[in-house]
């Protein structure tokens, strides 16, 4: 009887062992303890995340690198991954990235899926048009107008769906596209009249385009941009909301602000609240 007690005993002390080193296991799997990371960036969005010829550029890459840098780990050794608006979630659920850097908008639907950091700035939704369109001046200019709808982008949504601070639905016809610079593909070919996403990419291409195009300069929604994290990650959603702290605190973000959207004329936001990690 005592031997079997004993085994018993035994058996226990092997399951709570167990049971501490999958704990173990499961808090050191955080991002925060990753020597190199892998970000999800965007590849075709000027000023934001670019892929070119040397590499990929943009203030979400600079951000990135920042961000990387307080966390212990040096440029080279992250690997920027293209993530598009439509792997995001995915991506971060797999494991296929460790954290997505690009143009990520901190949503209540999304929350469920990702734990968020942030927000990194804070920017607005606009609109795009080519440069002699006249017919559009604002939201409501899109009713019965083509708009481009990116795969995985809410930015449609925020039109036709109506979640916008003018609380209105506008009745534009959506047209599909991968990204936007199949919107840009799109628009330059008249099978668009507008793209209206956040103002930050809208700059972008408005930079890289020239004249040929202009955004209308009518704002109608806030977009927190966050890092997003495989859910549940809280310790390195801790770090990174320090970490983007510290870039406002010591001038970086204004700099990098500067270096990427200064030619558009975008206002730079004051320091954002955190978002909270949940």
């Amino acid at each position: 009887m005592r031997v079997r007690k004993v085994g018993m005993a035994l058996a226990g002390l092997a399951i709570a062992s167990m049971s501490l080193a999958a704990c173990a296991e499961e808090e050191a799997a955080s991002v925060a303890d990753k020597d190199k990371l892998i970000i999800g960036v965007k590849y075709d969005q000027p000023s934001l995340g670019l892929k070119t010829g040397s590499g990929v550029e943009g203030f979400d890459i600079d951000v990135a690198k920042y961000i990387a840098g307080k966390m212990g780990v040096s440029e080279s050794d992250i690997e920027f991954k293209e993530t598009k608006s439509a792997n995001r979630e995915s991506f971060l659920a797999n494991g296929t990235v460790d954290m997505v850097i690009a143009t990520y908008s901190i949503t209540e639907a999304r929350k469920p899926k990702v734990t968020f950091a942030g927000p990194t700035v804070v920017t607005h939704q606009d609109i795009m048009v080519r440069a002699d369109d006249t017919s559009i001046t604002k939201l409501a200019d899109l009713k019965g107008k083509k708009v481009c709808a990116v795969a995985g982008s809410n930015s449609w949504k925020n039109i036709t769906e109506g979640p916008n601070k003018q609380n209105v639905k506008v009745a534009a016809e959506t047209v599909p596209a991968q990204g936007y610079d199949d919107c840009m593909t799109k628009l330059k070919g008249k099978s668009l009249d507008a793209i209206s996403t956040d103002a930050t990419i809208l700059a972008g291409f408005v930079n890289r385009e020239g004249s040929a195009f202009k955004v209308v300069n009518s704002p109608f929604t806030d977009e927190r941009y966050g890092v997003g994290l495989k859910k549940g990650d809280l310790k390195a959603c801790e770090e990174i909301n320090k970490a983007i702290s510290a870039m406002y605190d010591d001038g970086t973000a204004k700099k990098l602000w500067d270096k990427w959207f200064g030619k558009a004329g975008l206002p730079f936001e004051p320091k954002p609240a955190p978002e909270g990690c949940a």
